[in-house]
């Protein structure tokens, strides 16, 4: 979501809710964010990392990957798109 985007969320909330409000929905985002962040940090076992590797190398021999040009230009599209919003 763009900054922009987020600032008018903020202003809205602001704008519509109590003092008490904010501070429930802040401890409430607060939590999730909490939780999402602790599950992302969650370091892989070695039978997951062995089995990552496994299907890399089947995908390979299936011809199922990415040219790095292909996803250099993707990834230069997504960030002109951000710019222009």
């Amino acid at each position: 979501m763009s900054t922009a985007t987020l600032q008018n969320l903020l202003d809205y909330l602001k704008g519509t809710l109590s003092s008490s409000n904010m501070i429930w929905l802040s401890e409430r985002l607060q939590e999730y964010a909490k939780e999402q962040n602790d599950q992302a940090l969650k370091p892989y076992t070695i039978e997951e990392l062995h089995a990552r590797i496994v299907q890399s190398e089947m995908d390979s021999t299936q011809g199922r990957v990415y040219e790095f040009d292909d996803v250099i230009r993707e990834i230069e599209e997504e960030f002109a798109l951000e710019e222009k919003h």
